[in-house]
Parts: C-alpha cells; sequence; structure tokens
C-alpha cells in the first residue's frame, strides 16, 4: 500500500476501523496505531458500546487516533459519518468494517430450520450484511476518483457457499454470504468510478475473542489465535492488496476463498 508523503517528508497514511472498541477491531486499532508510516488511525463505535479500552488508547496516543460514534442502523448517524469522512485532508488509505454479530442475550446460531426466527435472521442480515454496506456507501463517494484505497469487510469462512458442508448457523453463514456479494458487487462498480480501488471480503480465521468463545470446545488450540495475531495477519494481507484483488473474497494467510 503506498503512502502520501507529507509536508515534513515523512509517509502518511489514514486508517479506519469501523466497531474498534472491542474484539478484532479494537487489536486493528491498536495494531496500525504502532505501525510505520500510519499517521492517522480513525475507530468507529457504537454510542452505547464501552470505550474504555478506547479511551486508554487514546490517552498513550493522543491526536493520533480519533474516535467517531457511529450507528449503521441509523441514516442520520451514517450521513453524519460521511459528512466526517469529507473532512479527512487526505482521504481514507485503508477502512477495515470489524463490525458483526453472530450470538447475543436472544440470539443464537441456528442448529436447524426449526431454529430461525424471523426477527433473528433479520437482525443479523442488518449488521453484518447490509451495515458493512452502509459504511461503503457513506465512504467511498467521499474519496476523489483516483485516490488509492482498500475498502476490506471482515466475513467469515462459513459465508462461503461452496465450503457449506455442515450446515446450521443459517442466519450467520446467510448474511456473510450476503456481504460477500455486496463486495463482489461494490467491487465491479467502483472498476469504473474509483478504477485504483481495491474492495475485498476477508475471513480472519477463529479468533479467541466475545463472538467465537461459546464455540471454542472443538478448536484445535493450534488453530485459535488471539485478537493481536489476527490483527497482523490481517494487516499484512491488506496493506499488500491491489486493485487488481477488488472484488475477491481472501483468507487470513492471503489465499482466495470460493464463493
Amino acid at each position: 500500500m503506498s503512502h502520501r508523503i507529507s509536508l515534513n517528508g515523512k509517509a502518511t497514511s489514514t486508517r479506519l476501523v469501523v466497531g474498534g472498541n472491542r474484539g478484532i477491531g479494537i487489536a486493528l486499532v491498536e495494531a496500525q496505531l504502532g505501525r510505520p508510516g500510519v499517521s492517522t488511525v480513525i475507530a468507529t463505535h457504537r454510542p452505547t458500546a464501552d470505550t474504555a479500552s478506547l479511551l486508554e488508547l487514546k490517552r498513550r496516543h493522543g491526536k493520533k487516533l480519533i474516535l467517531q460514534e457511529l450507528d449503521v442502523t441509523s441514516d442520520s448517524s451514517l450521513k453524519a459519518f460521511g459528512s466526517f469522512l469529507a473532512q479527512q485532508p487526505f482521504g481514507i488509505d485503508l477502512a477495515i468494517h470489524a463490525a458483526g454479530l453472530l450470538h447475543d442475550d436472544d440470539i443464537a446460531p441456528e442448529k436447524s430450520l426449526a431454529h430461525c426466527k424471523a426477527s433473528h435472521l433479520m437482525r443479523l442480515f442488518e449488521v453484518n450484511s447490509i451495515g458493512p454496506l452502509m459504511v461503503a456507501g457513506a465512504l467511498i463517494p467521499t474519496q476523489k476518483r483516483n485516490h488509492r484505497f482498500t475498502f476490506a469487510a471482515l466475513s467469515a469462512m462459513v459465508g462461503s457457499i461452496g465450503d457449506n458442508r455442515l450446515g446450521g448457523w443459517y442466519g450467520y453463514r446467510a448474511s456473510k454470504t450476503a456481504l460477500n456479494q455486496f463486495i463482489r458487487t461494490m467491487a465491479n462498480e467502483c472498476r469504473l468510478k474509483h478504477p485504483r480501488a481495491a474492495i475485498v471480503a476477508i475471513h480472519p480465521g477463529t479468533t479467541d475473542t466475545d463472538l467465537s468463545r461459546p464455540f471454542q470446545k472443538n478448536v484445535d488450540p493450534e488453530k485459535l489465535y488471539s485478537p493481536m495475531t489476527t490483527a497482523n495477519r490481517l494487516l499484512g494481507v491488506l496493506e499488500g492488496v491491489e486493485e487488481s484483488h477488488s472484488g475477491q473474497f481472501l483468507n487470513w494467510n492471503g489465499s482466495t476463498i470460493p464463493w
């Protein structure tokens, strides 16, 4: 990934992490704050989210970290976010949508068709599919036509239709599959409107976060990674993404995953 040269002769890069207050998201924020060439990291969080860890990073890194409220389900919040992004003088070089939902107090992965509830399915699609699409819709129009940038959304291997051999997890699977289709469709549009952009989905691997913790029983300990390990691996892939990768579904190791 190229960096701008600022007036003081140093390389600069502005990064964005959506859902930057927990799990993989906050690990991505912290990892990029320590990365050479990164001048600014913007981290979003829901208005009601616990931001204690982000505030500690803000205390340590000062102006380098910008905290921004964002509710991806609110049209007014998305509009305000787009206005905020338009004010960034050099554009966004790497945007990562890290927010997602697998379970909460009401929702759990469905083991069979009998467990599917319309309200739960709609909530999963709202967060995992429509949310990233709306964020991209707020971000991409604010970037200049020839600006080189990458928009990446955290998808999941279980969203691959070709890899689905076990069934179950109807809502989460389908919401990530829908996300992948959104990514591919946006990539096709951006080839004309933003020819230097790369729009990708990426599977982070099984990571030890609140999202995966209830389902780690059968995970090989050697294949369960810390959030910081995952963050650094993802950045290693995403910082090497070029325009030719746009529209792809990538794995954490840089390989491609079947749709």
